[in-house]
């Protein structure tokens, strides 16, 4: 939770959509996307990666409908999973019609390359028939050929002229359930992109870095990306894009919201990069929590610090902390004070021991709430 004015950040004001239940835009939480890179027709394996990606904490989930077959298998994926479903269409305006009669919440397409004006009307009125909204996405590696012509080569210009070229099609035919995507594999381009559409239009906006490249490349370069645009204001639904599993990009996604303050899901564990003076090894230590306390959903803070330099500062900004001390005891803090002293070698179980009580306290409290507000 922010609680210090340098720590404030004043989100762009868009206009509010709905991704089947979830809402996107507004004051609605920025939500955390990812796509399965499974057969789409395949539906056990596609419902698996979708229930994983459930797990990791994902919003949104976007399912590729190339053919006939994966529009046809769209209506038993949505039937079996728990989040809204973005059908993602290129070109085909009939695959759009069919993933918004299969369920789809949202349809991902462009409406200036799907074709003539009739079949954009018939794909809009799919969409308002069955209550999808739609992404516009441009993407700096599919620009349109007369803005390839007119700008010699992708550049935010073009992006952002693309996107409002689309946006007016939509507008044009009284549609205003949709949302902009301009990504673009380079950061400088994308942020730039989303900078100058954020400044000309009230759409809200999907950010992302395109094919940012694999785990941690992909990381590092989302997070410079989507973290500086987050930390202006801009973005109200995000996909981080790596050559990785899906719930890997949910988790990346996740890590960076919580990172500035945003939004809140499980343990953010603060750690030392350890040295000489730690009194127990951080690096195992932390690996091994952070794998232990996957599960858990509620939002709790844990400082794992290797030695009494800065273990006491961090343990006051943390829920739990733990701070290395001599003679294989450790100091437990609780609540930013000390607490009690755990033995090295009953440390992890102890620690997880304590998450697990908090969060069992947080979601009795929250349960409360709820009961006490009916």
């Amino acid at each position: 939770m922010n609680y210090r004015e340098y720590q404030q950040i004043v989100r762009r004001k868009s206009r509010q959509i709905s991704v089947g239940p979830v809402k996107v835009g507004g004051d609605a939480p920025i939500t955390v996307q990812t796509m399965t890179n499974t057969p789409t027709d395949d539906v056990a394996a596609t419902v698996a990666q979708i229930h994983r990606a459930e797990r990791a904490g994902v919003d949104i989930v976007r399912v590729s409908c190339p053919d006939e077959a994966a529009t046809a298998a769209l209506a038993d994926i949505v039937r079996q999973v728990n989040v809204p479903i973005v059908a993602d269409i290129h070109f085909h305006y009939r695959r759009a019609i069919e993933a918004a009669k299969a369920g789809a919440a949202c349809l991902r397409i462009n409406p200036g390359n799907i074709g003539s004006a009739e079949r954009v009307r018939e794909v809009v009125a799919a969409a308002r028939d069955h209550g999808c909204s739609i992404r516009i996405g441009v993407n700096a590696g599919s620009l349109e050929k007369h803005l390839l012509e007119k700008y010699g080569e992708p550049n935010p210009d073009a992006l952002v002229e693309s996107a409002l070229e689309h946006a007016k099609i939509l507008q044009d035919h009284d549609f205003h359930e949709f949302k902009i995507s301009v990504k673009a594999s380079d950061v400088f381009m994308a942020v730039a992109a989303y900078q100058q559409l954020a400044e000309v239009c009230d759409h809200p906006l999907h950010i992302g870095i395109t094919e940012a490249g694999g785990r941690r490349t992909g990381t590092v370069k989302s997070s410079i990306g989507l973290g500086s645009l987050l930390w202006a204001g801009i973005g109200d639904t995000m996909r981080v894009s790596l050559s990785a599993e899906p719930e890997e990009e949910v988790a990346v996604g996740w890590d960076i919201l919580k990172s500035l303050g945003i939004r809140h899901r499980g343990v953010r564990v603060i750690s030392c990069p350890s040295c000489a003076r730690q009194g127990f090894n951080v690096i195992d230590t932390v690996a091994q929590l952070e794998d232990r306390l996957a599960h858990i959903e509620e939002p709790i803070t844990l400082s794992i610090i290797g030695c009494v330099v800065n273990g006491p500062g961090e343990a006051l900004m943390t829920d739990l902390g733990v701070t290395g001390g001599g003679n294989g005891r450790h100091m437990v803090y609780a609540a930013g004070k000390t607490d009690h002293t755990i033995e090295g070698a009953a440390m992890i179980d102890h620690v997880v021991e304590l998450v697990e009580q908090r969060a069992a306290r947080l979601r009795e409290e929250k349960a409360a709430a709820k009961q006490a507000a009916e």
